[in-house]
């Protein structure tokens, strides 16, 4: 049975956790959806894993468009949401609605994401009064990472922690169907979380969310450009990724591969007649 944004709020009900992965391309996606993992995000993340980038500010429209697709024909199953990327929303509540509509007429993702509390919460209203489901992202917002000087955990003083509460329920007024907390002490998550009639998606914020997110390559052990301190290695694939690509290089230069059980025949008599 597909997941959809209203299994999410059942399962908030219900108290029952959810899980989440990030997924970028389709082979990926396949996987995640023979899994029992919840939900997929196609996060802006694909800037820094899959194009290489130093952050998430340089992902266009037309790159979440692109990937985005790519996920939501391999993960029919599971709720996809897409990203907003950077300045596809800030402009103004117009450009957020027609950017949003982009993302699941063309990406085909069944709901998005934007960073951002009470600043962007009559854009989130807009969105969904058009009828896209949006799940909002708050705490350590990376593509407002040069505002914050870096990825710092965000709510650590008395009034910042209020701000942060603000914002969660600044955004579950406008009608966010979920939201992710980033990088915020796991005590303030637990309030946040019991204050909220919306799931909470933690992503370094604790065990007391309703949920949880990784980046797939992250907790597969695959991307060690950065290792946050939230991360936890369920796999070591990075390790045998590299191990596979070795044992390739040395049969390839031993000759040992392709063997005759990856060899196509052809018949004696045709090659008598080559020569």
């Amino acid at each position: 049975m597909k997941i959809t944004v209203s299994t999410f709020a059942k399962r908030k009900a219900e108290k029952e956790r959810i899980s989440m992965l990030t997924c970028y391309d389709y082979t990926t996606a396949k996987i995640v959806n023979s899994s029992n993992v919840d939900a997929v995000l196609v996060g802006d993340s694909l800037g820094n894993v899959m194009l290489g980038y130093e952050d998430t500010l340089s992902v266009t429209m037309e790159d979440m468009i692109t990937f985005g697709h790519a996920v939501a024909r391999g993960c029919k199953d599971k709720l996809v949401v897409i990203d907003m990327p950077f300045m596809s929303y800030q402009i103004s509540v117009e450009q957020a609605v027609t950017n949003a509509g982009r993302l699941l007429k063309e990406g085909r993702g069944n709901a998005v994401k934007l960073e951002g509390g009470k600043k962007v919460a009559e854009h989130i209203r807009a969105i969904t009064n058009a009828g896209i489901p949006v799940m909002a992202h708050i705490g350590m917002t990376p593509q407002s990472v040069n505002a914050f000087g870096g990825n710092k955990v965000q709510g650590k003083s008395e009034l910042a922690a209020k701000m942060l509460i603000e914002d969660a329920l600044a955004v579950q007024e406008a009608g966010a169907f979920s939201v992710v907390l980033e990088c915020v002490p796991a005590k303030l998550a637990k309030i946040v979380t019991e204050k909220l009639s919306i799931p909470t998606i933690g992503i370094g914020a604790g065990p007391d969310c309703d949920g949880q997110i990784l980046v797939y390559q992250d907790m597969l052990g695959m991307y060690k450009d950065f290792s946050p301190k939230f991360v936890k290695h369920f796999g070591n694939v990075g390790d045998q990724i590299l191990e596979a690509f070795n044992k390739y290089d040395s049969e390839v230069k031993t000759s040992a591969f392709p063997s005759e059980e990856h060899c196509f025949k052809i018949d004696e008599e045709v090659l008598e007649k080559l020569y």
